[in-house]
């Protein structure tokens, strides 16, 4: 697999559904053995669940200082904090504040440190230095 959008976040920015600079964006870790991408998937919680509770290994706080200049989406570095389970070996971005909380992106290729076996301690997450994504 490698990196991908979900095809509902790209008709939702189309849509004026989200809005990247005010919605409460969160990031989980991600066993890729409970859980395999499809672009189709557009549901982090909720009745249609997309992303079964086995494969969250950890979710994040509000990603902070999110910005959007020249098409590209970024926000400030994280920690996720004293994180057991499964080895992890990709990252989902969602948005908190719409209905079922809508995903984003899915993140398995390129990420320093991953695959990550958590060990009970914080994971810091350093954002790519040219964002999340661009458009």
């Amino acid at each position: 697999m490698a990196n991908a959008l979900y095809n509902t976040f790209k008709e939702g920015l189309l849509d004026k559904l989200f809005d990247l600079n005010t919605d409460v964006i969160k990031a989980s870790l991600i066993d890729s053995a409970d859980y395999t991408f499809s672009a189709a998937h557009d549901e982090y919680s909720g009745g249609a669940r997309d992303v079964a509770l086995a494969a969250i290994v950890a979710e994040s706080a509000a990603l902070g200082s999110p910005t959007i200049a020249l098409g590209v989406f970024d926000t400030a570095d994280f920690t996720w904090t004293a994180v057991t389970g499964d080895q992890s070996e990709a990252v989902i971005l969602w948005d908190d504040t719409i209905t079922n909380d809508r995903l984003i992106v899915f993140y398995d290729t390129g990420i320093t440190g991953m695959p990550v076996t958590p060990n009970g301690g914080n994971i810091n997450v350093t954002v790519n230095a040219s964002g999340w994504l661009s458009i």
